[in-house]
């Protein structure tokens, strides 16, 4: 009965919330965008030290907290843009997409400017990877479904960049897309009867877009990444 082992192995856990706050602090002020060293050694180091049962928690606590911030930053958006022009916008965290649609010229992308300071393409690529890994014993111990859905909006919002927002499509932007989903697959995986896919994984599922991926430090294209394709793969087996 796996409710009954995941009740008993709840029970089992002991996390140390002094160790979490330092883990997390640690990855917070150690690594990102000014830190002189190549974002994929940055992503495995933060990876290497988000081990155990306290490096899971803080990998979820590092989502949640550029899922929330995301979301304040575009409710403060749409809050100036009705102050200033008499607009209203409606910010739907399950689904970005239509704002972007409506009103993408007068939006900001908010993903690397987020006041906690965490990077996607650092601290975020590094969460979700322990996720992934960790996703048995995490659906073990806790409620995936808070956690599943963040992984969805952090998705949504990577994709929309590209789309509506003209952020660049190099190889750690594919990359934190790539390991947004093959995370969402395995979370799922472990669930007993994971919830339905959110609207914007479908829309783009029944798409067949490829997007030039460029060299980090260039315009060289070295690849293609199809978002939708990569979602059928992993999210419909």
């Amino acid at each position: 009965m796996r409710w009954l082992q995941r009740v008993l192995g709840r029970k089992q856990v002991q996390h140390d919330p002094g160790r979490q706050e330092a883990l997390l602090q640690d990855v917070r002020h150690r690594f990102g965008a000014r830190v002189q060293m190549r974002i994929p050694d940055q992503v495995d180091a933060v990876t290497r030290l988000l081990d155990g049962d306290d490096g899971l928690s803080v990998a979820a606590r590092i989502l949640h907290e550029v899922a929330e911030e995301a979301q304040a930053d575009f409710l403060a958006q749409a809050y100036e843009l009705h102050r200033r022009t008499g607009r209203r916008l409606i910010v739907d965290r399950r689904n970005y997409r239509p704002l972007w649609r409506e009103a993408a010229p007068a939006l900001r992308w908010p993903l690397f400017e987020l006041p906690g300071g965490l990077h996607p393409y650092v601290q975020v690529a590094a969460a979700v990877t322990v996720l992934g890994a960790g996703a048995p014993r995490f659906v073990q111990t806790t409620d995936p479904k808070p956690l599943l859905a963040h992984l969805f909006e952090v998705l949504d919002l990577t994709i929309v960049g590209w789309e509506y927002a003209r952020v660049r499509v190099d190889t750690d932007a594919a990359t934190l897309a790539y390991r947004l989903i093959m995370a969402a697959r395995d979370i799922r995986a472990a669930m007993d009867d994971p919830p339905p896919l959110p609207p914007p994984v479908r829309e783009l599922m029944r798409r067949n877009n490829t997007v030039d991926v460029l060299d980090p430090a260039g315009n060289r294209v070295v690849g293609g990444f199809n978002p939708g394709a990569e979602m059928r793969a992993a999210l419909l087996a």
